[in-house]
């Protein structure tokens, strides 16, 4: 727990996010999550003050998820804390070290952060099925039809599918792998999820390929 907390304390955006509180609960008024969740932005920002490493790491197994990461908070607050920021920031120790509660709300993700990979684009219609967003609520059930039909009616270029949002080139895939590479959203992915991160590298290996060819072909032309 000592070792979780002290990272993060470390973190260098720790001193710019928490400067102190007046207990005033405006950030805790006006928060979206605190209205549906049991989350209070006032009571991250007064666990990492009051330094309660054991009740810190409490809120970590649950509580700093229910954040939309909206901040709100930021905004509001008189004093300048970034509940939302140093949320965050647990939030990425809670992955770095591995915790059960950051794989739990990260595996339904797998999905998304697959697409992502593969298409460039996080959503896609085929994605839109009322089976895979249950906690959207009944309105869902509305786009329960054939998409592929309804896809041929947007106007716009959208190469008329339902496998991709729109086409993304290869240049940008390579580029957005690289990105994640260096800011080490992919070596978080390991830590979550190992097979899911070796089906996305030996993909993002082929890709890679693919595009050292295309470049050596336009050299030769």
């Amino acid at each position: 727990m000592q070792q979780i907390y002290d990272d993060i304390r470390s973190d260098f955006r720790y001193d710019h996010e928490l400067n102190g509180c007046l207990n005033c609960g405006i950030c805790t008024a006006t928060c979206p999550s605190a209205q549906f969740y049991d989350y209070s932005p006032r009571e991250i920002v007064q666990l990492l003050w009051t330094e309660n490493v054991e009740q810190v790491y409490d809120a970590m197994q649950e509580k700093i998820w229910a954040c939309a990461q909206c901040m709100t908070c930021a905004a509001r607050c008189p004093f300048k804390n970034s509940p939302g920021g140093l949320v965050a920031i647990m939030r990425e120790v809670a992955i770095k070290h591995e915790m059960q509660s950051a794989k739990d709300v990260l595996r339904p993700f797998g999905r998304v952060m697959l697409k992502l990979i593969t298409t460039g684009n996080q959503l896609s219609p085929d994605m839109i099925q009322p089976d895979h967003f249950p906690d959207w609520g009944p309105n869902i059930q509305k786009v329960d039809g054939d998409l592929r039909i309804l896809r041929k009616a947007i106007p716009m270029k959208t190469l008329q599918t339902t496998d991709t949002a729109w086409e993304i080139s290869l240049k940008t895939s390579v580029e957005m792998y690289t990105i994640w590479e260096m800011t080490g959203v992919l070596k978080s992915l390991e830590l979550m999820d190992e097979n899911l991160f070796d089906v996305i590298e030996d993909f993002i290996d082929e890709k890679r390929e693919e595009y050292e060819e295309w470049l050596e072909e336009q050299e030769e032309d």
